[in-house]
């Protein structure tokens, strides 16, 4: 396979019909404090099944993985079944079915990041970490993920660690970035904040703000460049109250 086919995440041969969920794993960290936490999401809503996403969020924080108490912890917080909560979990692959690494690495393979290299980067990253995709280290410091498009096109090719940004990547890049993730050294998102874990990246997800929304610059340098050439040579938008009346159409005319 080029990597590019489509690839179900539904089916687990070893759980047929779980959607790939592993009832047989019912360990869990979930309390009442996490249960505290689920209804104050639901409570941001006008109707509180809506809060089904940040929850599941909130459960992987937790438990590193969608679990089977979480599943029935959003269902008994929303008033909703078991088999929708699954149903949802099971259809993002943002919701991980098996337990997580530390730091979650991504790598884009879609249209200009795979022209730019993100094939041979995924080869790359997979056998520095002698893993394949949607697997983990034996250590547990990181999994891996092949991303579809993060729309950071002018950035190709594009990683994630715990979908935070880092642009512009090599086998070298990603063999500096690899390394000081394995040795919990500090790392930077290209355009975003500094890399903490996955599980907390998974909390802020939920709703539950880490103060870092202000860290790293708000735009890279590629994405200004179309403003900066606005801004040098005088241009702005049309003012849309002065806009010229669109033409009719020639038999309109003609009537």
């Amino acid at each position: 396979m080029s990597g590019h086919e489509f690839q179900s995440h539904f089916d687990d041969p070893q759980a047929p019909g779980s959607g790939g969920v592993d009832y047989a794993d019912t360990s869990t960290n979930i309390d009442e404090s996490t249960i505290e936490e689920m209804r104050q999401i639901a409570a941001r809503y006008p109707q509180k099944r809506s809060a089904l996403l940040p929850m599941l969020h909130l459960v992987q924080s937790v438990d590193g993985r969608i679990s089977p108490r979480g599943i029935e912890v959003c269902a008994e917080v929303l008033d909703i079944t078991t088999a929708q909560v699954s149903g949802v979990a099971t259809f993002y692959t943002m919701y991980k079915r098996r337990p997580a690494g530390k730091h979650h690495v991504g790598v884009c393979t879609t249209a200009l990041c795979a022209v730019m290299g993100g094939d041979i980067l995924m080869d790359h990253v997979q056998a520095k970490l002698g893993i394949g995709e949607n697997q983990t280290t034996p250590d547990g410091k990181i999994s891996l993920e092949r991303l579809e498009c993060n729309a950071a096109c002018d950035f190709a090719p594009v990683m994630m660690v715990n979908w935070e940004f880092m642009d512009n990547m090599s086998p070298d890049k990603a063999d500096e970035l690899l390394d000081k993730l394995a040795n919990d050294e500090e790392v930077h998102s290209s355009r975003g904040a500094t890399i903490t874990s996955w599980r907390e990246a998974e909390r802020v997800l939920a709703g539950f703000p880490d103060g870092r929304a202000d860290e790293g610059p708000t735009a890279g340098e590629a994405s200004l460049v179309g403003l900066r050439m606005a801004q040098d040579n005088g241009w702005t938008a049309p003012d849309p109250h002065h806009l010229p009346a669109p033409e009719q159409p020639a038999q309109e005319k003609a009537q």
